[in-house]
């Protein structure tokens, strides 16, 4: 009897320690070990992140959760930080909120400095134009701690747009993150080659650091260049060493898509960088042995691609911006080997001489 009442008490004491750590942790954050983390990759993102921020004060559910946002600035010249301080000072837990800075340009590497820095075992990635639901944190976290053999999970992604988006929109909306994929949860069939974006993704945190290099090839949108896919690189590591990728239709969140990104000249941008980063997420997924072989069935796919395009359109291939911006897809994805062979003999030349010149000085 004595026995069974200490293991009452153990699991009474057990439950009163769990249901308390949500509450410490927002209060010591530096001394809890965290349940979740929330991490906001941006770039000049001073009019975009306080609606970011505002959504994920209002989360419901949480109580119990013990988490954390953390913004991560890549490089912003605009007034990003001041934002981020304005915001701490009316958190309802500061030390929950904390600000990073990382120098180095592109999202790829923010959200390697996100995950590095993260205090939790899941860590979830929003971008500063993403507007989760009141639920999307609890959701989350249930799904990760659910399914231990899942080492990334996307959203369920609707856009909020501006402007009417084209005619036939439907059939390019993945490449602006959106991702309706149904009422039920799923899983990413390694075979359909199709992933989840970074947008409302969420990682296990040892995952990424057991399996995504921290120089990708890949490293997103910087400056001039609309070269992305470093969101479905790190993936492809992490379904690659043996994890399951899944959607979870219960985190909802919202793309704001404002004007300027459903106009023909930033669309065929945003497919010509898509294009050219085919190659490399093409040959992730295929055994060093057999690249050779597939790298001449894709050239040839992508060819048989705009063929077919052609006499399927006419003249519209080059009139209407969606097929248009399928056109770039296809012919980038017919270059994209030779493009980042070229880069990557140039990014080689850059760094000997770099090196030679530390030597020389």
């Amino acid at each position: 009897m004595t026995s069974q009442f200490l293991a009452l008490a153990e699991d009474d004491k057990s439950k009163v320690l769990g249901d308390l750590r949500g509450p410490l942790s927002r209060f010591f954050p530096q001394k809890i070990n965290l349940d979740f983390t929330v991490a906001i990759a941006t770039y000049n993102g001073e009019q975009r992140l306080p609606e970011v921020l505002e959504c994920l004060r209002w989360q419901i559910n949480t109580h119990k959760i013990a988490w954390e946002v953390i913004v991560v600035d890549n490089n912003s010249t605009d007034g990003t930080a001041q934002v981020v301080r304005e915001f701490q000072k009316k958190w309802r837990h500061p030390g929950s909120l904390r600000y990073a800075v990382e120098k180095r340009q592109g999202a790829g590497y923010a959200r390697h400095h996100a995950v590095r820095i993260a205090r939790s075992p899941l860590v979830g990635f929003l971008d500063d134009d993403n507007l989760p639901s009141m639920t999307w944190v609890y959701a989350a976290y249930q799904f990760g701690l659910s399914n231990p053999q899942v080492g990334a999970y996307g959203s369920r992604i609707r856009g909020d747009f501006e402007i009417n988006p084209p005619e036939h929109f439907n059939r390019i909306a993945a490449f602006l993150a959106l991702t309706e994929r149904g009422n039920q949860s799923r899983i990413y069939d390694p075979a359909q080659k199709v992933l989840p974006p970074s947008a409302g993704l969420v990682v296990r945190r040892q995952a990424w650091l057991d399996n995504v290099p921290e120089n990708q090839v890949l490293i997103g949108r910087a400056g001039q260049s609309m070269l992305g896919g470093e969101d479905l690189e790190a993936v492809l590591h992490i379904q690659g060493a043996g994890w399951e990728i899944w959607y979870n239709a219960a985190m909802r969140l919202y793309h704001k898509i404002p004007a300027r990104r459903l106009k023909r000249d930033y669309l065929i941008s945003l497919f010509r960088g898509a294009g050219l980063s085919r190659h490399r997420t093409r040959m992730l997924s295929v055994p060093i042995w057999q690249r050779p072989v597939m790298l001449l069935a894709y050239m040839a796919n992508d060819i048989r691609k705009m063929i077919r395009h052609l006499v399927r359109y006419k003249g519209e291939t080059f009139t209407d911006v969606v097929a248009a911006c399928e056109m770039t897809l296809y012919f980038y994805s017919l270059i994209s080997p030779f493009f980042l062979w070229q880069r990557g003999i140039r990014q080689s030349l850059q760094a000997a001489a770099v090196k030679r010149d530390a030597l020389e000085s």
